[in-house]
């Protein structure tokens, strides 16, 4: 793969359409996430991913899953498609004079593809999470303990009004109080998460990934590519998840009267783990697991199916050569 030459438009759009198509599979598991990581022990509204998903329909509604979508299908084109662009153009790169990199030079290609992806991905993290977060904000300050139907105690949602704010909304707010900057707010944590998520993602796929190609010279067909991501996406997301859990909780604008306000991401680190233990550093860690392996999944069976090259008429479309 390495040694076939690069059609940058194809890349993008392969980047695009795995993109958008594994976002609207895992957005409600991803919005568990962030909401699961932003609460604090002493103010648990959520109890698990489930409980969260039930809790949000039951007070926001089934849309109320997909709060931050939009910003989201928006900015993943660009984000998924540097990300896997980076990597092929940086593993290119590396391996002029040779037929196979070895795992050092396969990392720094992920090394890279995590460094030039964050241009992209901290803004649009900051906006989502912005508009993920808002309804457990409501849903804190409403807590109430009410009779169940059975007569014993019960926690039980008040619905209530969440004030519609849009990414363009937050965008300019950011922009004319913060500058640009303002937009990457939490670039280190981010930077933190996607450079080792790349390292260990990247490499993990490629070998993978060739233990189901027949032979040298054919590619693995395109099930095994998905199972591949799946593997490799799923065990780079629990290995960086305490990452995670810092940039969300560095990237929050809006936090209740009883939480912390972090200075950075070594106070943030230490706050964490004073005040909720180390095991806080997980969390959503199982979340993040199945919204990353389907995501990268569906991202490497486009990628390597080549739905870009047949768009541009560059390649047959064909799912057990690809």
């Amino acid at each position: 793969m390495a040694q076939q030459p690069i059609s940058l438009p194809a890349k993008l759009i392969n980047g695009g359409v795995a993109g958008m198509v594994g976002v609207t599979c895992v957005f409600p598991i991803d919005l568990a996430k962030t909401r699961l990581q932003n609460q604090r022990s002493n103010e648990r509204v959520y109890k698990n991913m489930m409980d969260c998903l039930i809790k949000t329909v039951r007070s926001e509604g089934y849309f109320g899953m997909y709060r931050g979508a939009a910003v989201n299908l928006t900015l993943v084109t660009p984000e998924k498609a540097i990300k896997l662009a980076a990597n092929d153009f940086f593993r290119h790169q590396l391996s002029r004079g040779e037929s196979k990199l070895n795992v050092f030079k396969e990392m720094l290609a992920g090394c890279g593809a995590g460094v030039c992806q964050v241009i992209i991905t901290t803004p649009m993290e900051m906006l989502k999470i912005q508009l993920q977060d808002a309804g457990r904000l409501v849903a804190q300050r409403n807590l109430a303990v009410v009779p169940s139907p059975t007569g014993g105690g019960g926690t039980m949602l008040s619905c209530s009004y969440i004030r519609p704010v849009s990414a363009m909304q937050i965008t300019q707010e950011l922009l004319r109080t913060r500058g640009i900057q303002g937009l990457y707010q939490g670039l280190g944590a981010t930077l933190m998460r996607d450079i080792p998520f790349s390292v260990v993602y990247f490499p993990l796929f490629s070998h993978l990934n060739q233990l189901g190609k027949p032979s040298e010279t054919e590619n693995a067909p395109f099930y095994w590519s998905f199972a591949s991501g799946c593997a490799a996406g799923c065990t780079a997301a629990v290995a960086v998840s305490p990452c995670d859990v810092v940039k969300t909780r560095l990237q929050s604008l809006n936090k209740s009267s009883n939480e912390e306000i972090y200075s950075g991401v070594v106070d943030c680190v230490r706050k964490i783990i004073h005040k909720e233990g180390p095991s806080a550093l997980m969390k959503g860690a199982g979340c993040r697991a199945l919204v990353i392996a389907p995501l990268f999944g569906i991202a490497q069976v486009v990628y390597f199916i080549g739905v870009g090259e047949f768009i541009l008429g560059q390649n047959p479309f064909n799912l057990y050569s690809a």
